[in-house]
């Protein structure tokens, strides 16, 4: 084996460190055991707000830098002269220790901006709920009421000596380097959440194509599946069927023993029902073991010259520092490339059959895989809380449920079946809250109940009781609205992601109208008429008459119009605002 292709252990400065050999600029990168997933929803963001932080100081410079928040890993990498590497890992490291508060606000402005433009993937959310995994679904919200001392901590406790990793790709290991950082130990990885009683399960959303993952165990096995998915999806729903322009798939590592298979087939909306039929029958016909030698040889061939090439193990090391981290033997190219070619057709078969009793499909809105073989992914609640009933002001099929251990939201269709919405406060994963009253309870399953005073009519005692019941830790302060919800959330549309998708946007639902605004509207109205008659008759009658000039009668009509016009506004005002009791 050639010494050059292996990737070499060693330490520097307390630090674990991989090393392979690498010619042209050197490459550096220094990676931590803590991501998204070990966040909460109410500090979401906080990782990646302290990776911004820690990249501030190094400003503007001539070689390429960057840092990347994941699930369970946060990179710091760069690739420049050797006394660039230095000065950029020493950097990063003194800012960590020394975070420049200064800049906070402005970076917390940036990630929303960032997050702006930033999609978010469904599959995570249904899959894991709205915690752990699941949480790359979700906008960044506590990044708005972070303080100074939230953030220090947290880079105190996860950007330790002990949970990190350096690697470097290049001649040697840089002189001089010394990486000081705070004491802490190894953290382990993330647990694994689910918010699906069971699988294959799907979700209809979107106007777009088929999207499917799957968890299979992180085998070389698992990799040649997911090219030779690949191959077939191409193969069937492009060169042959002609219904998708792309059709492929991809292979994440989660680092736990266990990798992600997900696989995509756009389409055009009058094609959809031939895609999705075409995807079913391309996973099928893996899972019945109809797996081609050919396209096997051809995904082992291209895995394989991929893991022979000079710079294989140089590409393999931010992958190798986060095996390490997350307690994985770190595997050679060699090593990887005696696994591909030790893989048999019937091992891939395995992998096919795990890969369906996992699977988690997204078809289009209005679809359905059930004939398929696939549960709907739930979209509503086993139980209904027992207690106070609030009815939805617009839609007397709704209904909230505010009890002493959560709140509910029923939907009964026409045929007096129910079902609802439940959000127990004990599995709070966060609760929205805005100025004007609104409140969002989001389960730790991903549910979503809206509690809105201006959709159920909820009084205040009531709205205090749930402030009170849910976790302090929980709460997200929001920014006003620019438009409250319109419609109270209903259990088909009730998991919430990047958007809000268990509450319309609109206006808000009208409050009932008291007897002293009745009275109110009834008295300005008849002013309003009386006042605009006598503007009318001035306007009309009074142009001729020789007593006023041009100008007096003008004037008297303009105040007369005038006074009409304030009276007018306050009874408009009381219509738009209130509805009949």
């Amino acid at each position: 084996m050639n010494p050059q292709a292996a990737i070499r252990t060693t330490e520097v400065d307390g630090i674990p460190t991989l090393f392979a050999h690498a010619t042209g600029p050197m490459r550096a990168g220094l990676v931590f055991r803590v991501g998204v997933a070990d966040e909460t929803l109410t500090r979401s963001g906080i990782t990646h707000l302290v990776e911004h932080l820690a990249l501030h100081r190094n400003g503007l410079a001539d070689y390429h830098f960057n840092g990347e928040t994941k699930a369970a890993f946060t990179h710091f990498y760069m690739e420049g002269a050797e006394h660039e590497v230095v000065a950029y890992l020493q950097g990063v490291c003194a800012s960590l220790c020394d975070l420049p508060m200064e800049r906070l606000e402005t970076e917390k402005e940036i990630l929303r901006t960032e997050e702006s433009r930033r999609g978010s993937a469904q599959l995570p959310l249904w899959r894991y709920g709205a915690q752990g995994h699941g949480l790359v679904s979700y906008p960044e919200w506590g990044v708005r009421n972070l303080r100074p001392e939230d953030v220090r901590h947290w880079a105190q406790t996860w950007f330790t000596r002990g949970n990190a990793v350096l690697w470097v790709a290049g001649e040697r290991i840089p002189e001089g380097l010394s990486l000081r950082l705070p004491e802490g130990g190894r953290i382990p990885m993330p647990a694994v959440t689910s918010a699906l009683p069971e699988t294959p399960a799907y979700f209809s959303d979107g106007s777009g194509g088929v999207l499917l993952d799957a968890v299979v165990a992180d085998t070389a096995a698992a990799r040649l599946y997911a090219g030779v998915l690949e191959r077939e999806l191409s193969r069937s729903l492009r060169q042959e069927g002609g219904y998708s322009y792309t059709a492929g798939t991809d292979y994440t590592p989660r680092r736990d023993g266990m990798a992600l298979v997900t696989a995509f087939a756009d389409s055009l909306p009058d094609k959809q029902d031939a895609v999705l039929g075409g995807f079913v029958d391309v996973l099928a016909g893996l899972r019945a073991g109809r797996i081609g030698p050919a396209d096997l040889e051809a995904v082992r061939t291209r895995y394989d010259s991929a893991l022979a090439a000079p710079d294989a193990a140089a590409k393999r090391l931010p992958g190798s520092a986060e095996d390490l981290l997350a307690g994985r033997p770190v595997l050679t190219p060699a090593a990887l490339r005696a696994e591909l070619r030790a893989v048999t057709p019937e091992q891939v078969h395995t992998v096919a059959l795990q890969a369906a009793q996992t699977a988690l499909m997204q078809v289009p809105a209005g679809h359905s895989a059930d004939w398929a073989g696939y549960t709907a992914a739930p979209t509503d609640s086993s139980y209904t809380v027992t207690g106070r009933r609030f009815r939805s002001v617009r839609d007397k099929s709704v209904a909230l449920v505010v009890g002493a251990e959560g709140v509910s939201v029923t939907t009964k269709s026409p045929d007096g079946t129910e079902c609802a919405v439940t959000v127990p406060y004990r599995a709070c994963a966060a609760v929205l809250c805005w100025p004007d009253g609104g409140r969002r309870l989001v389960g730790t399953d991903a549910l979503c109940v809206d509690v809105d005073p201006g959709l159920y009519d909820i009084d205040a005692h009531t709205m205090a009781t749930i402030d009170a019941a849910v976790p302090p830790h929980a709460v997200v302060w929001l920014p006003p609205r620019q438009q409250p919800a319109a419609r109270p959330a209903t259990a088909a549309a009730s998991h919430e992601g990047g958007t809000a998708q268990g509450s319309a946007s609109g206006a808000r639902t009208p409050t009932r109208r008291t007897v002293m605004q009745s009275i109110g509207l009834v008295v300005l109205g008849i002013l309003a008429v009386l006042c605009g008659l006598v503007a009318l008759s001035f306007t009309v009658f009074e142009a001729e008459d020789p007593e006023l000039t041009m100008g007096g009668w003008i004037a008297i009509s303009a105040f007369f119009w005038g006074i009409t016009a304030l009276l007018v506004w306050p009874a408009v005002r009381i219509v738009r605002t209130t509805r009949r009791a």
